[in-house]
């Protein structure tokens, strides 16, 4: 059996070639191996790191109050009823707690900045125009017009002072920095039924959420869910979010009117502080 020999005529070609082919392979290594186990470390790090900061929160919804109801507008020439459209308003108080973590208030549980954004709605019927913006509370439980918020966000003024708030137009979004009143929205799906006329042997109408059983409305096509995102930043500059699901139940509204209060305890109702 004859022997094989191998005879590197160019020596230092074959190492420069040999250095490119391991400086290649490392790159390979580092690029689907241990770029991977870093980053795959960096992100368990980070779940840490949100996990600890979130561990005890400091804004949560403390409570929800909703009040549903419907309105009925002649639109006919004559006031005859033989025109109207009727829409279903529900108004919105969303109480925010900032003192369980912290009891005194302080730049950390003390708000500089709110907003709300991400608005949209789960519904069973696309009948009417649904609209959810910020509502005077003074008008709450009351039927009021809405119209869409600018640029499908509602920035709230923070109100610092009793100074300020003896001089605030409360028409406008208005919250105070200790969290000490509500948010209050109004929802309205604005003619959700039009060309609605009485019965011949009706000469009246209900002007509440009994119209809505005389003009025979499905509450199954009504019912929906209200999606939209709170921001809070407080006077630490440190940022915050709940993302709100309310899915609202309209059942009982034939009798005029219902009131309900949402149970928020747990912590699926606390706020999410972002990492800067």
């Amino acid at each position: 059996m004859k022997n094989f020999k191998f005879k590197i005529k160019n020596v230092k070609l074959a190492f420069a070639i040999l250095i490119i082919l391991s400086v290649i392979l490392l790159i390979l290594y580092y690029n689907f191996v241990f770029s991977s186990v870093l980053a795959k470390n960096k992100f368990a790090n980070q779940m840490i790191e949100i996990s600890d900061e979130n561990e005890n929160a400091i804004f949560n919804i403390q409570k929800i109050l909703l009040y549903s109801s419907a309105n009925a507008i002649d639109n006919s020439d004559n006031q005859s009823l033989s025109n109207m459209s009727l829409s279903q308003y529900t108004d919105l108080s969303i109480y925010i707690d900032n003192s369980q973590t912290v009891s005194e208030l302080t730049d950390e549980n003390t708000v500089k900045e709110l907003y709300i954004d991400n608005i949209s709605f789960d519904a069973n019927s696309n009948n009417g125009t649904k609209i959810l913006n910020y509502k005077n509370p003074l008008n709450f439980g009351k039927y009021q017009d809405i119209n869409f918020s600018e640029n499908g966000r509602i920035d709230f003024k923070i109100v610092n002072t009793n100074q300020e708030n003896e001089n605030n137009n409360y028409d406008e979004p208005t919250f105070y920095t200790d969290c000490s009143n509500p948010i209050t929205l109004g929802y309205l799906n604005k003619d959700l039924l039009t060309n609605y006329s009485i019965s011949d042997n009706s000469k009246s109408v209900s002007f509440n959420g009994k119209v809505l059983k005389e003009a025979n409305v499905d509450l199954e096509n009504i019912n929906y869910t209200l999606n939209f995102t709170i921001h809070i930043v407080n006077n630490l500059n440190q940022n915050f979010t709940y993302n709100m699901k309310l899915p609202v139940d309209l059942d009982g509204i034939y009798d005029g009117y219902v009131y309900k209060g949402k149970t928020t305890s747990g912590s699926e109702y606390n706020f999410f502080k972002d990492l800067n």
